[in-house]
């Protein structure tokens, strides 16, 4: 999969989503640190990028005007050990569902109370 890992997480998300195969950056490692959220939004969308974050709120506003967008990682804040766990729980739930790239398109993925992952849909095509 192609995620931007948000600043709010561990820059070793990206160093071991990458050691699985993943095309995953993190601002630090690409000279992106201290950008807006509305730039995070446009840049993922040129590059084709699942936003993985803690901000959620914000991100699901953003990316809920758009028609089409990559899709939204939903993490709780939590300790990086759990946030991992979540990870990669998540991605095999997508897994699942055929390329996961495509299973994120226009949602976003959270977790319920016993940490099972859910697809939701977010797009402007949903109102």
């Amino acid at each position: 999969m192609r995620l931007f890992i948000d600043e709010c997480l561990s820059p070793k998300f990206a160093i071991d989503l990458a050691q699985l195969g993943h095309d995953a950056i993190h601002p630090l490692h690409v000279g992106r640190r201290g950008p807006l959220d509305h730039t995070v939004k446009e840049t993922c969308l040129a590059e084709d990028r699942v936003i993985v974050t803690e901000n959620v709120g914000d991100f699901k506003a953003l990316l809920g005007r758009e028609p089409i967008h990559p899709g939204l990682f939903a993490l709780p804040q939590t300790s990086r050990a759990h946030g991992w766990t979540l990870m990669t729980a998540a991605l095999s739930f997508l897994e699942t569902r055929g390329d996961p790239m495509d299973a994120m398109v226009n949602h976003y993925l959270d977790f319920d109370a016993q940490g099972r992952p859910a697809l939701h849909a977010l797009s402007s095509s949903d109102d």
